[in-house]
């Protein structure tokens, strides 16, 4: 499974500045996906996020991860079209910074799906080093 930035459009509603995701590399249906957020000292957040110490808000880390766990959730055949709503999030922790010039590299397994939600948990890495994880929900419904 491998999505350019058009093919991840077509399954995420989001659009600049809150698209999060700029590819996936790796995946395999109802298993697991790989995505990658590059962070561009260019991206809007840091011209009033620590201006003058630019580090990449925990937030946008966390919904960089619910964006690829969404993918994973939503690349499912039954799941075309739809949309995938955040609605939880547990065990989250954050392990490091990440600055400008990262290469956010996002790991998504898919845990189960009960009727219309869905469960994952991410991990987010910078150059092999974990900086971010959580466990995930989504409402899979209909736009």
């Amino acid at each position: 499974m491998e999505y350019n930035s058009d093919e991840i459009k077509k399954i995420l509603p989001h659009r600049y500045p809150f698209l999060l995701v700029d590819r996936i590399i790796d995946g395999k249906e109802k298993e697991f996906i790989v995505g990658i957020k590059n962070i561009s000292i260019s991206d809007a957040v840091f011209q009033g996020h620590f201006p003058n110490h630019h580090v990449y808000p925990g937030v946008l880390i966390i919904e960089s991860m619910a964006q690829v766990g969404a993918i994973l959730l939503l690349s499912e055949e039954e799941n075309k079209g739809k949309i995938a709503l955040f609605t939880g999030i547990k065990n989250a922790k954050f392990k490091g910074e990440v600055f400008p010039g990262d290469r956010l590299i996002i790991k998504c397994e898919f845990i189960e799906k009960r009727l219309n939600i869905g469960f994952a948990s991410a991990k987010a890495y910078v150059e092999n080093k974990l900086v971010a994880f959580c466990e995930m929900s989504f409402a899979i419904s209909l736009p």
